[in-house]
């Protein structure tokens, strides 16, 4: 058991061929990362400081290409530090190799040997520090138990299925017993039924071993779900670390509020007003009083009127029947029945020609929608609605920052 602390941790790449013909500043290709370009190479992990706690799971998120990956195989030792110091256990490890970190580490891929037994996959690393045979019996039936793989021990990993395979690569990490235990996707190949049961396995599987959990996936169901902290990046460079609660509620930033959360947050453009010494928002034809707790906090940075971004949670807008001045009026496009709920896309434009997002997405329970709302015919269906004032956030629109937050 171990704590473990990045302190302004980089990784650069040299420069490869693509990046030898790019400017420095340059965007990269539509779709790929923008990672910083140096005269040294390529940036793909930028000042990266984080302490985590002995027994904490933190959960690295992101993007394709953020850096996440990059991160965990800096700790691992796979990836050489550019700048910056590791310490595992206030030990500093940066030239230490991965074998004498005392870290285990489970890829996506799997890795297992396929000429070997479930037993000798998970045995082998003890095999290599020459342990007895029967510590090696008893630690490897132990994990199995845990796993509940122990009818699995004499085959071999082709005869396994995907999640089964994956239990045994877990099992290989926990015989070790680590300080450290990283996870790289590990659920990443598996069909959906099977990462949800394997989820909750490693969840259950946290309250049963005592390890410190560094896990990286790009899929945030998954970070909403295990972590005790998540560090969200884009571009290596963290956005925010916060426990789950935290960076759904209070993102700081635009790409953290469109990151977490499914369907994504609603962003329209708004204006920041002030009526009578209060502070109103007004998006397309609605007039939105904040609260109490809003007013403060933007009295309290002496905000003044000003275009903004107003963003709010698909669950949070309200259907509503009446004319109010905090009512918008829509047009259902596409009504999309996902079992208990619907999700209703509206068109929110109408005649506001100089509107650039004319679109939300309004998440309402089955028991709640009107019968034309979930018909397959939504042609010309109006839909009024109300944003929630206590669950808005609201963005600079020209630094994406969220104005509530301190």
């Amino acid at each position: 058991m171990a704590n473990v602390r990045l302190e302004s941790i980089k990784k650069i790449y040299p420069h490869s061929s693509e990046t030898k013909k790019r400017k420095k500043g340059e965007p990269r290709e539509q779709g790929k990362a923008n990672l910083q370009i140096t005269d040294k190479g390529v940036v793909a992990v930028q000042d990266f400081s984080l302490e985590i706690a002995d027994q904490e799971f933190i959960v690295l998120v992101g993007p394709s290409g953020c850096g996440k990956s990059t991160t965990l195989r800096m700790v691992a030792g796979l990836e050489e530090i550019s700048d910056g110091k590791l310490y595992i256990d206030d030990v500093l490890v940066n030239d230490v190799a991965p074998k004498d970190r005392d870290i285990a580490m489970v890829f996506q891929n799997y890795a297992l040997y396929p000429h070997m037994t479930v037993f000798e996959n998970m045995a082998f690393a003890l095999k290599l520090r020459k342990e007895k045979k029967e510590v090696i019996q008893q630690k490897v039936t132990e994990a199995a138990r845990t796993l509940e793989i122990e009818d699995l021990l004499s085959r071999k990993p082709k005869a396994l299925s995907g999640g089964q395979r994956q239990r045994v690569a877990i099992g290989r990490a926990i015989v070790r017993n680590p300080k450290v235990f990283l996870m790289d996707e590990p659920l990443s190949n598996l069909d959906a039924k099977l990462r949800n049961q394997m989820r909750a396995e490693i969840i259950l599987l946290r309250k049963k071993i005592d390890t410190t959990f560094i896990y990286v996936t790009h899929d945030q169901t998954e970070a909403m779900t295990l972590g005790d902290r998540i560090v969200i990046m884009k571009d290596g460079v963290i956005q925010q670390i916060g426990t789950p609660h935290e960076v759904f509620n209070r993102p700081l930033n635009l790409f953290v509020a469109g990151f977490i959360g499914t369907p994504q947050m609603n962003f329209f453009d708004g204006r920041l007003a002030i009526q009578n010494g209060q502070y109103h928002v007004h998006v397309y034809n609605a007039d939105i009083l904040l609260t109490d707790e809003m007013q403060a906090a933007l009295k309290a940075k002496n905000a003044g009127e000003d275009e903004v971004t107003v963003g709010i949670r698909p669950e949070h807008i309200m259907v509503s029947n009446t004319d109010s001045p905090d009512v918008i009026e829509s047009e259902l496009s596409v009504s999309e029945m996902m079992g208990s709920e619907i999700y209703l896309h509206v068109d929110v434009g109408g005649g506001h020609v100089d509107v650039q997002n004319k679109e939300a997405v309004i998440r309402i329970p089955v028991t709640d929608a009107a019968d034309e709302y979930s018909s397959a015919n939504t042609g010309h269906t109006s839909v009024k609605f109300r944003l929630h004032p206590g669950l808005l956030h609201l963005f600079d629109k020209t630094t994406g920052e969220s104005i509530l937050s301190c």
